[in-house]
C-alpha cells in the first residue's frame, strides 16, 4: 500500500496541473467563425476571451457579469443633469470601406447620437451577429478599430454579446451598440426661433459616396473617404462658447432629412444657401455622375446645429470646417427651402426611400 503522504503529494500535483491548465484560459485556434462559436461552450468562451476581452479589457468589463455595473457618481456629478441612452444597429456593406469600417462606425455612430443630444458619452455596449465562415483576422481588425475609436472618443466598451448565424443567413458581420452619457443641466434650454443660424460642422456626403463606390458595382474610381469620426469633442467646444438651440448628426437621409425633421418638429421653416453648403469636388462629381443629390447622402462625422444669429461666428470658430449654411424663418412654415446659385428657390422635401441602402 502506498504511503498516505505519497497519495497526498500526487493529489496536490494533479490539482496543481488542473489549476495551471484552467489559468491559461480558453485558446482560440480557429481561423474562421464556426457555429460552435455561438453555442455557449468552450469555443464561444475562446472567441470572447481571445478577441473581445483581449481588446476591450477594462475594470468594468473585467467584472465579466451579464451586465455592466458602475457607480452612478461617475455619471451624474451635477444634481441637475440627466441620463442619455441611445442604441443603433449597423449593417453597412461592405464592412470595410475607404476611411473606416463597420466597427469604428458602430462606436462613432452611438457616441455621436449621444453627443448631439447634449450628452457627454461614457459607456458603450456592443452586440455582434457573426456569420459562419467570417475570417477571425477580419473580426480582430474590426474589434481593434472599435477599441481605437472608443479610446479616441473617451468612452469604454463595458458589456456585449455575440451570436453566430449559419453561412448565408447574414452578411459577414452586424453590430448593435448602445451607449449612456450625461447631459449637463441647461443644455438646449431655449427653443429655436426665426433668425437663428443653421451651421454644418463640415463637408457633406463623403460617407455615403465612399461606401457606394467601395461596393464595386459602379465603374467609378474616386479617392473619396468616409467622414466617420466621433464629434463629442467638437460638441463640447460649442457648448463652451455658445448656446445651441438644436443639434443632429446628418446620417441616413443626409442634411435634407435632418433639416426636414427640425422643420416638422418645430413648425418653423429653414432657408438653406446652396452656395454655402460644403461638398468636396470629388464627392460632388461622383454624385452628379450617379444622379444623386448630395443633400440626401449619409454622413457619419458631420452634424448640423442651430444657434442664435449673434453667436454664429463663435460657433463656427470651434469647427475647423464649419460653415453657416442658412437660417431659420417663420414662413414657409414647417418647410425647407434651398436658395440656388441662380437666385431661384426650390423645396427640399424628405425622400420616400433611401437612395443608398446599407450605408450604416
Amino acid at each position: 500500500m502506498e504511503p498516505k503522504n505519497r497519495l497526498n503529494q500526487d493529489e496536490r500535483r494533479v490539482n496543481l496541473n488542473i489549476s495551471r491548465v484552467r489559468s491559461r484560459g480558453h485558446r482560440l485556434t480557429d481561423s474562421h467563425v464556426t457555429l460552435a462559436h455561438g453555442a455557449g461552450g468552450k469555443a464561444s468562451a475562446a472567441l470572447v476571451e481571445a478577441v473581445f476581452y483581449d481588446a476591450y479589457g477594462n475594470a468594468v468589463l473585467d467584472q465579466r457579469g451579464d451586465s455592466a455595473v458602475f457607480p452612478l457618481a461617475e455619471l451624474a456629478q451635477d444634481p441637475g443633469s440627466s441620463l442619455a441612452f441611445s442604441t443603433d444597429s449597423y449593417v453597412v456593406s461592405p464592412i470595410e470601406f475607404p476611411g473606416g469600417n463597420i466597427g469604428e462606425l458602430a462606436v462613432n455612430g452611438t457616441v455621436n447620437d449621444l453627443a448631439v443630444g447634449g450628452a457627454r458619452p461614457k459607456y458603450l455596449s456592443a452586440a455582434f451577429i457573426l456569420e459562419e465562415g467570417l475570417d477571425i483576422d477580419v473580426l480582430r481588425k474590426i474589434v481593434a478599430s472599435m477599441r481605437d475609436a472608443a479610446d479616441a472618443a473617451g468612452v469604454q466598451i463595458v458589456a456585449g454579446d455575440t451570436k453566430v448565424v449559419p453561412k448565408g443567413a447574414g452578411d459577414q458581420l452586424y453590430i448593435t451598440t448602445a451607449g449612456v452619457g450625461v447631459v449637463p443641466a441647461g443644455r438646449f434650454s431655449t427653443p429655436a426661433q426665426p433668425g437663428d443660424a443653421v451651421i454644418v460642422s463640415g463637408p457633406i456626403a463623403d460617407h455615403g459616396m465612399a461606401v457606394m463606390l467601395a461596393r464595386g458595382d459602379l465603374a467609378i474610381v474616386a479617392p473619396i473617404e468616409s467622414d466617420t469620426r466621433a464629434v463629442n469633442g467638437l460638441v463640447e467646444s460649442l457648448f463652451e462658447v455658445c448656446d445651441p438651440r438644436w443639434m443632429r448628426d446628418a446620417t441616413r437621409g443626409g442634411l435634407a432629412t435632418v433639416m426636414n425633421e427640425f422643420a416638422n418638429g418645430t413648425g418653423l421653416g429653414v432657408v438653406l444657401e446652396d452656395a454655402q453648403i460644403p461638398v468636396r469636388d470629388m464627392t460632388r462629381a461622383a454624385c452628379d455622375m450617379l444622379g444623386i443629390d448630395p443633400l440626401y447622402v449619409a454622413n457619419e462625422g458631420t452634424f448640423v446645429t442651430i444657434v442664435p444669429a449673434e453667436q454664429a461666428d463663435a460657433a463656427v470658430s470651434c469647427l475647423p470646417a464649419g460653415r453657416v449654411i442658412g437660417h431659420v424663418v417663420e414662413q414657409p412654415a414647417a418647410s425647407v427651402v434651398l436658395r440656388t446659385g441662380f437666385g431661384g428657390t426650390r423645396m427640399v422635401d424628405m425622400l420616400v426611400g433611401d437612395p443608398l441602402p446599407r450605408i450604416c
